[in-house]
């Protein structure tokens, strides 16, 4: 038996095609904050227009994540993952060409919608392909993926730019991107009897779902109190952990402590080794001890205590910021817990939507909170600049930090409930 007819090694390979595509999804999402000067100075733009084009990623990535879980349960993630990859990668290639500031905000655009097909995919694969009590520590590993990418999308992109170029970079990944679609329509499957193979012990079967059916789970869903709260969870978890490493935990750093960018990045690429670490560890310990809600309200309670150093001291020695930012890349690993939680709740061929479902309200932080923490700033502005970063007081960034360890803890209020709620349901 070689390594593609045993179904046990051919997952195996699936993942690790639809886990390339997803890197690169992490590397073109981050890219922006490396290559921000080349785009001002080739398309002409102002902060503004680049925050815009920044965003364009995010707004459409966390529009489509319903949809995705539709097309992902009833097309499965072998054309799903394969059609998003090379959407995205035509992106990223249309991205390298443009001569504007619209045509790159639409191959930005389009990056950001082959992407957001691309993590859905992937649970959906896990959900066929692996057993129950794997699957939490699949979701994990996946998300380690994206800690991989940030610290990718830090000095490695940075080095590759400064030798290469932006566009010869950007380019490059656009052709990887291609040939890692290629690898996963070749690789993956819907299932293994759908690709031939004897079935994996304890892995469920998973049943063919129609249309009307999967409007039902989603009038259920829209219903379900566990899933909003699950989804307060996600937001709040992926919003602040997008936060911290795509806007705010380098300014923060440069303005208050009058650090180099370049210094005050090794902060976030901490809290990006965090991610690569946490998910897959927290995710391993939940399915050791068959417990979901409890590592996850543990994890989220202190992920929003790692934020409140920044609102309760202002300033606090280095030493504790670093340890902070790390630990809250860690603990993101809690929020991602809420997706194995969703998943459990529904029927095998709804764990597409269902996991989308919570998906979307993780992205949808990742879009509201920069941006409330960006409004807070904006009243504590200095009218200075320190390394090109806009100053504002200290006071502004304990205010703005605040609004991000609040969320954080109604997340864990929230996980709480869902304890309660589980409890009482027992009884």
């Amino acid at each position: 038996m070689n390594v593609l007819s045993d179904p046990t090694k051919r997952r195996w390979l699936a993942w690790a095609a639809l886990a390339t595509v997803f890197l690169l999804v992490n590397l073109h999402r981050l890219s922006t904050a490396v290559i921000s000067e080349e785009l001002t100075v080739d398309f002409e733009t102002s902060a503004a227009q680049l925050g815009t084009l920044h965003a364009s990623f995010f707004l459409i990535y966390a529009a489509i994540q319903i949809p995705t879980g539709v097309l992902a349960d009833r097309l499965g993630p072998r054309y799903v993952g394969s059609i998003g990859g090379i959407v995205l990668s035509l992106g990223a290639v249309g991205f390298a060409l443009s001569g504007s500031y619209l045509a790159a905000f639409a191959s930005r655009a389009l990056i950001g919608l082959g992407s957001g097909v691309i993590f859905v995919s992937i649970l959906r694969f896990c959900a066929n392909w692996y057993r129950p009590d794997e699957f939490a520590t699949m979701t994990g590993l996946t998300g380690s993926i994206a800690g991989l990418g940030a610290i990718l999308a830090t000095t490695p992109l940075a080095v590759t730019v400064g030798q290469f170029g932006w566009r010869s970079t950007i380019l490059a990944l656009g052709i990887v991107g291609m040939v890692a679609a290629g690898a996963v329509f070749v690789l993956a499957r819907q299932s293994p009897a759908a690709a031939g193979l004897e079935p994996i012990e304890g892995v469920p079967e998973q049943p063919d779902i129609t249309l009307a059916e999967l409007g039902t789970h989603l009038r259920t869903l829209a219903r379900d109190l566990d899933q909003w709260l699950l989804s307060i969870v996600f937001f709040a978890g992926n919003g602040a952990m997008l936060t911290l490493v795509g806007m705010w935990g380098v300014p923060y750093i440069v303005v208050v402590y009058e650090l180099d960018v370049t210094t005050a990045s090794y902060f976030t690429l901490l809290a990006s080794v965090g991610v690569l670490l946490g998910p897959t560890t927290i995710g391993w310990f939940s399915d050791r001890i068959e417990q979901r809600l409890l590592p996850m309200t543990v994890g989220i309670g202190l992920f929003a205590v790692a934020l409140a150093a920044v609102p309760v001291f202002g300033q606090p020695p280095l030493a504790i910021v670093a340890v902070s930012y790390l630990a809250c890349g860690f603990l993101f690993g809690a929020a991602m817990l809420s997706l194995s939680v969703v998943k459990e709740r529904y029927p095998p061929s709804a764990s597409g939507i269902a996991t989308a479902t919570v998906n979307t309200a993780g992205f949808v932080g990742g879009t509201i909170l920069p941006a409330a923490m960006g409004v807070a700033l904006d009243a504590y502005q200095t009218g200075e600049t320190v390394e090109g970063t806009v100053a504002y007081t200290e006071f502004g960034y304990r205010i703005a930090f605040g609004i991000l360890a609040a969320t954080v803890a109604v997340g864990f209020c929230c996980a709480c409930w869902l304890m309660v709620r589980e409890r009482a349901r027992s009884q």
